[in-house]
């Protein structure tokens, strides 16, 4: 497909697995709000639905979406439905994220002359095996692969090396690393991104915030049924009007003067959460008055929350399961602690960073690419995990210090790690792909 550029917008087609709420999923309409929209035109075709998804905020960025329903291997049956379709469409370019979307492109990019770009957000070590072998055999036979970090390039370029279809190729290698709109995430908004005033402080809750933060809040210490009636009772007073917002600590239960120590993300291997568990009791023998707020859901839900319960401090701990809005939380965080396995880089810590809260955190994936070790927090080893206590404790114990780094991580993003500067590159890579043809 040739591109004039008399004629219309760039059309960009996303191909994603799923549209839940991981990092690579939120990227889409975030990138696409700072988009030049009056020279790119994006949809998003995407293959799993979850109850849990990001359509609403897809589509509030003018992104038009398109389920074709499909598991991991019905991807392949759907390769002359993908062709017909953007056809039909009249796209010129696939933007393909994560693993089985990538191999997807790769099999109609052989029928189709349209331009290719991928976005590994991973290292391509954690990956299973079928989906690494995919990844390896078919890499080649696209133009594009961003790497979200140097790291995930790095492994990008010595798993690509041997390419049994396509020696050579066409492809070409470019790290765009993650960005987040400094502009919206800030210290003190509303969950919309506005400025927090008295007045919006005290106008009435909205019906889901309602449920959402009053009928889990409670759950690591209540039974399901409970909790179900407790967000029922709270949804039917918000909706007659009689209930006035207090503040974000009063319904969480978390005194003024406590320090908070949060994460957000989703509930799996990855993320080790029981490791965060082990370092926040750990934190409580030491600092009692600190609490921990957790933003996310996933498989890892029930055994976390019972390693909570057992633990008998419960009431340190909160748990607000996956959020839209997670300005409000971020707000309310002094630390944000990270115990990852891996990471590609991730999107939650910048936005945290955003909102100026410091960072201690494991050296995954490209989180040792954008924290500056005692200047933004403090990074360990992986596998040296044990010591996040200790840099947590010395900002507890040092509230000039955490405020100093609270601000030294906002200035970071801004310089380093915005949304402009990722939207600006990927545009670029765009308009070359388009120049180049296939």
């Amino acid at each position: 497909m040739k591109y004039d550029s008399t004629s219309k917008r760039i059309k960009v087609l996303h191909l994603i697995k799923s549209l839940g709420r991981g990092g690579a999923e939120k990227l889409i309409p975030e990138t696409a709000l700072v988009h030049d929209q009056n020279r790119f035109e994006f949809h998003c075709l995407y293959f799993f639905h979850q109850k849990q998804n990001i359509i609403d905020e897809l589509e509030a960025a003018g992104i038009q979406t398109h389920l074709f329903p499909a598991g991991n291997l019905e991807l392949f049956f759907q390769i002359k439905k993908v062709k017909h379709f953007i056809l039909q469409h009249g796209f010129d370019i696939i933007h393909a994220h994560l693993p089985w979307a990538g191999i997807l492109s790769r099999f109609v990019g052989k029928e189709l002359s349209i331009p290719i770009v991928y976005t590994e957000h991973n290292t391509w070590e954690r990956y299973n095996k079928i989906s690494y072998l995919g990844n390896r055999m078919t890499f080649k036979n696209q133009d594009v692969a961003i790497a979200v970090s140097n790291e995930v390039a790095l492994s990008m370029r010595l798993n690509s090396i041997w390419d049994p279809y396509r020696r050579g190729g066409r492809l070409k290698v470019r790290v765009v690393q993650n960005g987040v709109n400094t502009e919206v995430f800030k210290r003190g908004k509303t969950e919309d991104g506005r400025p927090e005033t008295e007045e919006t402080r005290n106008k009435t809750l909205d019906a889901r915030q309602a449920y959402q933060v009053s009928g889990i809040k409670h759950q690591v210490g209540r039974g399901k049924t409970q909790n179900e009636e407790l967000g029922k009772n709270v949804l039917r007073i918000a909706q007659d009007g009689d209930l006035r917002t207090p503040s974000l600590r009063d319904q969480l239960g978390i005194p003024e003067d406590s320090p908070v120590i949060g994460k957000v993300a989703v509930f799996r291997s990855q993320k080790r959460l029981w490791l965060w568990v082990e370092i926040a009791l750990r934190i409580l023998e030491k600092f009692p008055k600190t609490h921990f707020l957790l933003v996310g859901d996933g498989e890892w839900r029930e055994r976390i929350l019972s390693q909570i319960k057992k633990s008998g401090k419960s009431a340190n701990f909160h748990w607000v399961g996956v959020q839209k809005y997670v300005i409000p939380y971020l707000s309310l965080i002094d630390i944000y602690l990270s115990t990852s396995e891996f990471e590609g880089l991730p999107i939650a810590m910048l936005e945290a960073m955003s909102c100026e809260v410091p960072v201690v955190a494991t050296r995954a994936g490209g989180i040792g690419e954008v924290i500056q070790h005692g200047k933004q927090g403090y990074l360990t080893e992986i596998e040296e995990w044990e010591e996040l206590e200790k840099y947590c404790l010395k900002l507890l114990e040092n509230p000039p210090l955490q405020q100093e780094m609270a601000l030294a991580a906002r200035d970071r993003v801004i310089e380093k790690f915005s949304m402009k500067r990722m939207v600006s590159e990927l545009e670029g890579i765009y308009l070359e792909v388009i120049k180049s043809g296939k």
